[in-house]
């Protein structure tokens, strides 16, 4: 399979392009002002583009942290995820079918929650939301979809824990016929993939220049949308 772009800039003015359309076409009962809307990114690749998007829109930016919960055997493979509050979740298909140590498991959450927390702190100065997201038309973005951990984790909190108006949930590429995809597809009001492959191996494949983004990329961002870090 051929990369479908460039880097994650040339994906985030792709992706900015569709998100309009859909904010103009599938979701034009709600009135789209750049004070209603909001880009959450899932760093750190997801930030790039929602830095493309949101300057797309002249709109605010933020981050969403979220971490797989890892099994033990291969750190690869997600047994669940920790939300942005410390709360997890677990998937429970999976965890009945391996064998999984309670030990591990508390340890494994700790490390997470406490990486989510630094996170937080280090990106955006403080682990609270107040009430930022509510009311406001949320374009949740990430650079693809792999396992699809992160970002359901994500959509599920947001979810349960804020009275938004609409949900966008938009990345330039996913697998073909994942399961993942049919979860975000009942959460979000509008999803947006623009490209599913059904050979898919990894995120990085579909692009030509896929470095690796630091905290430092991270933190210039955050800083130019006011971020006191």
């Amino acid at each position: 399979m051929h990369a479908l772009f460039r880097d994650r800039i040339d994906a985030g003015q792709k992706l900015a392009i569709s998100i309009e359309q859909v904010l103009k076409n599938k979701l034009s009962d709600v009135s789209i002002t750049r004070n209603e809307l909001i880009v959450l990114a899932i760093p750190r690749g997801g930030i790039i583009l929602a830095e493309i998007i949101a300057s797309y829109f002249n709109c605010d930016l933020d981050i969403l942290v979220t971490r797989k919960i890892r099994y033990e055997m291969n750190e690869e493979f997600a047994i669940g995820a920790v939300l942005p509050d410390g709360s997890y979740f677990l998937n429970d298909n999976v965890v009945k079918s391996i064998p999984i140590s309670q030990r591990y498991l508390n340890q494994e959450i700790e490390i997470q929650k406490n990486e989510i927390e630094r996170r937080l702190l280090e990106f955006r100065g403080t682990i609270s939301y107040d009430d930022k997201l509510n009311n406001k038309i949320v374009v949740l973005v990430d650079d693809g979809i792999a396992t699809g951990s992160t970002i359901v984790a994500a959509a599920k909190w947001l979810k349960h824990n804020y009275n938004y108006k609409k949900l966008v949930i938009a990345v330039p590429v996913a697998p073909a016929e994942s399961e993942v995809i049919n979860r975000l597809d009942t959460i979000a009001d509008a999803l947006i993939i623009l490209y599913s492959p059904r050979q898919f191996s990894a995120v990085g494949q579909f692009y030509e220049e896929f470095d690796q983004v630091s905290d430092s990329e991270v933190k210039k961002i955050m800083k130019t949308y006011g971020y006191d870090i």
